[in-house]
């Protein structure tokens, strides 16, 4: 099967399994014109209208029980300017392919998450993030984009051009019309020197704010019922090129970070009294090793083993303390966690549902391996993540209903209005966004 999530008859299923969906028709139009159309005609039907890309949110966000539009025919780079230095791109690319195209131009993206199968309007409409001092999210490397609304008109937005549409689309979460494309800022490619090394709990929480300060890109694996981690530091270098050999690349990403982890994650599901003594070995598994490489192949790694995910955003401040609770509650439970805790930092920025709205952050992943029951575990985190003011990461694993976020964004009154105008007969909603937006 694909990377994208689909299933038989009729049926649609995200990457994660944690969602099932069966549309009325599936639509994948081939020009913006047709996917206005394939919107006005769902008006006229009276059906709701989703875009899903590769379904690699674990909400239900992208579900839909009328017409389901997939972007795959809108893809490919529509314009690359040097001198503004940006790139514009259909919605449905794929973030690989887009990399990929990018390094060939000699071009990079700034900074970006850690897995690259999403389409770019997928990632960017729920806020997927990588790790960065001072570079934020995908979607604020956005300087336009065009949209489809409720009417089938056409709309672009930049910070000139409706700027009001603009600071609430870039993460519009489906709500506000349909992302057809996106023009990001890009740089020239440059190399990137990371830095994976152990190193146990108590350093990293200890030392967190010089190793955030020192580092252009910072982030940790802590395993549950060890006092270890994995830090990875990732900084810009003049080079020259060192990339890691085949084999060893071979042998630490795909046979220990995907096969012998796939391998002891069934054990675990199966004997979950075993998961303490994996994690030890698996905490272990992965030696310190430095390399450099262009962003891409820095930032991105596969992930292949499957799995169930929660992620808060708290204040940066609040991290340690927040860690720390998390770590004690697994400590004193009879949970077994057979998946490492993700730890990552984002700056403040200006985009209205942001996790990082208007705040310096911190992000906190729990993850279980697919089909382990993961209600216990995560709504134990939840509980601390909440006590923190945590946002949770809109194409995540959480419970946050409108009432929450009303109080967790100072701007959601404006995102809401936005949506008044812009749809007013709701017809991008779905149980998702009735439960995080109201209805």
């Amino acid at each position: 099967m694909s990377s994208t999530a689909s299933g038989k008859n009729g049926t649609w299923r995200n990457w994660g399994g944690t969602v099932t969906a069966r549309p009325v028709r599936e639509v994948m139009p081939a020009s913006v014109e047709e996917l206005s159309a394939a919107v006005a005609r769902a008006a006229e039907d009276g059906l709701k209208v989703k875009a899903v890309g590769t379904g690699h949110s674990f909400t239900s966000i992208a579900a839909t029980d009328g017409v389901l539009i997939r972007p795959q025919l809108l893809t490919g780079i529509r314009n690359i300017d040097r001198d503004a230095g940006t790139v514009t791109v259909e919605a449905g690319t794929p973030l690989k392919r887009l990399n990929m195209a990018l390094a060939r131009e000699g071009l990079s993206l700034t900074n970006m998450g850690d897995i690259m199968e999403q389409t770019v309007s997928g990632a960017t409409s729920t806020g997927t993030h990588g790790t960065g001092r001072d570079s934020a999210s995908i979607a604020a490397q956005i300087k336009a984009l065009e949209l489809v609304t409720s009417d089938g008109s056409v709309l672009t937005c930049s910070a000139k051009e409706n700027p009001e549409i603009f600071a609430a689309a870039r993460i519009g979460l489906g709500a506000l019309g349909i992302v057809t494309a996106i023009t990001f800022a890009v740089e020239p490619i440059f190399l990137l020197t990371a830095r994976e090394e152990p190193m146990s709990f108590d350093r990293v929480t200890s030392t967190f704010d010089e190793l955030w300060t020192e580092n252009e890109h910072f982030e940790f694996y802590w395993f549950p019922h060890t006092g270890s981690t994995n830090t990875k530091r990732n900084n810009r270098s003049a080079g020259p090129e060192r990339p890691v050999g085949q084999l060893k690349g071979w042998l630490e990403d795909e046979f220990l970070s995907n096969g012998v982890f796939q391998v002891a994650n069934w054990v675990g599901r199966a004997a979950p009294a075993t998961i303490p003594a994996i994690a030890q070995i698996s905490s272990k598994a992965l030696s310190a090793r430095t390399y450099t490489d262009i962003p891409y192949k820095v930032f991105t790694s596969p992930r292949r083993v499957r799995f169930v995910e929660m992620e808060y955003a708290v204040q940066r401040e609040a991290v340690v303390e927040t860690l720390r609770e998390l770590k004690a509650m697994v400590d004193r439970s009879r949970l077994r966690i057979s998946f490492p805790v993700e730890v990552r930092t984002a700056p403040a920025d200006d985009i209205t549902l942001s996790t990082a709205s208007d705040r310096d952050t911190a992000y906190i992943a729990v993850h279980m391996f697919q089909g382990t029951p993961y209600q216990a575990y995560f709504t134990a985190a939840e509980r601390i993540f909440t006590a923190h003011d945590g946002r949770p990461h809109w194409g995540k694993v959480h419970t946050r209903d409108a009432e929450y976020f009303a109080r967790a964004y100072p701007r959601f009154g404006e995102f809401t209005a936005l949506r008044d105008r812009l749809d007013p007969e709701r017809r991008f909603q779905n149980d998702y966004l009735r439960r995080v937006l109201g209805s």
